[in-house]
């Protein structure tokens, strides 16, 4: 349930509410966008007003590597979070809706600086600077590979954080869900708003 400062626009809620809601998603899993959609559109709501200050949700990023865009895309997100806290679920959300545009498919005849492109204007929507965004996702290039240093972008010490917390805690896919720090797979991303109001009342004290 630890989250580091840095991190802070991940959590919807109040860090002091005594129930911890995490769910490890990737932007380009379609399960994840459905999931995500219902708890801010309906599940957020419903808890401010029958459970205020009880539940505090996280998002957690879990990366899908064999989804070639989804590193790129998590990447985009740590950016709007480091110049805009604030915006960070904002954008997740536009993300969720523009999602296909970052499938597999959609991207394989793409550079990488298109993709960062592409992802600044999304950004610049949620009110974020394009060349603050460019400023932290590009990678710069090199002419000659031996002046290479694989060293990544500015967000890559971030990534790996993120990264390594789904690792060493066991994660494999997404959306996984935890309450109070234990998986609980019986939560399903097509769940509706019933079923979501009935599973926390028998979760929250």
């Amino acid at each position: 349930m630890a989250l580091a400062p840095q991190f802070a626009g991940h959590r919807w809620g109040v860090s002091t509410a005594p129930h911890v809601l995490e769910i490890y998603l990737d932007y380009v899993c379609p399960f994840s966008a459905k999931i995500f959609t219902r708890l801010r559109n309906e599940v957020f709501p419903f808890i401010e007003k029958e459970y205020p200050g009880k539940i505090q949700f996280l998002f957690r990023q879990q990366v899908q590597p064999w989804h070639p865009c989804s590193s790129v895309v998590h990447e985009a997100a740590l950016a709007v979070e480091r110049i805009d806290k604030s915006k960070f679920l904002d954008f997740s959300a536009k993300l969720y809706e523009v999602q296909k545009e970052y499938f597999d498919e959609s991207v394989q005849n793409l550079t990488r600086s298109q993709i960062n492109n592409s992802l600044a204007k999304h950004a610049n929507l949620c009110g974020i600077s394009s060349d603050q965004f460019i400023s932290l996702i590009e990678i710069p290039a090199v002419s000659n590979p031996s002046e290479a240093g694989n060293a990544g972008n500015k967000l890559t010490a971030d990534l790996k954080w993120h990264i390594k917390l789904s690792r060493q805690n066991g994660i494999h896919v997404s959306p996984t869900v935890l309450f109070d720090g234990i998986i609980d797979d019986s939560v399903s991303s097509s769940w509706t708003l019933a079923q979501w109001q009935e599973w926390l009342a028998k979760k929250v004290a």
